[in-house]
Parts: C-alpha cells; structure tokens; sequence
C-alpha cells in the first residue's frame, strides 16, 4: 500500500505533468493557427499575382501574329519588287 505522502507526491507530479502537458498544447495550438494564417496570406498573395498575371497577358503584344505580319508583308515586297523589274 502506498503511504499519504507518496499520493501527495504522486498528485504533485501528476499535477506538474499535465501542466507541461497542457503548455505543451498550448504551443501547438499557437503554431497551427500562426500557419494557418500564414497559408490565408500566401492563399491572397497568389490570388492577387493570378490577377496580376491576367491584366499582364491580356495587355500584351501578340508578337507571334505581327511576326507573321511582318513575313507576308515582306514576301509580299519582294514578289512584287521581282515582278515590277
């Protein structure tokens, strides 16, 4: 049989261990929601760059159109400089 001031000592250690149980969590808890937050911002952050992304590629040149452009046109020159001699 365990005398009283081993359950008093046991109470105490068991008292002391879900403390640092309960800190332990405490910690954790504390961590997810900062990456939880974290997440929500990187989320935003690439929700804003996609946005910025489209504007930017509508916005643009369509250089592979004016390229072929410019090589009709050139082709249309010389054939008609060539048949005009």
């Amino acid at each position: 049989m365990t005398t009283e001031p081993e359950q008093a000592a046991l109470a105490v250690e068991l008292a002391e261990l879900r403390r640092t149980v309960d800190v332990g969590f405490a910690r954790v808890d504390g961590r997810l929601a900062l990456l939880d937050h974290r997440g929500e911002q990187s989320e935003e952050e690439v929700g804003q760059l996609a946005g910025r992304i489209r504007v930017l590629e509508h916005g643009r040149w369509p250089l592979p159109s004016i390229a072929a452009l410019t090589g009709i046109s050139a082709l249309v020159l010389a054939v008609w400089q060539a048949a005009g001699r």
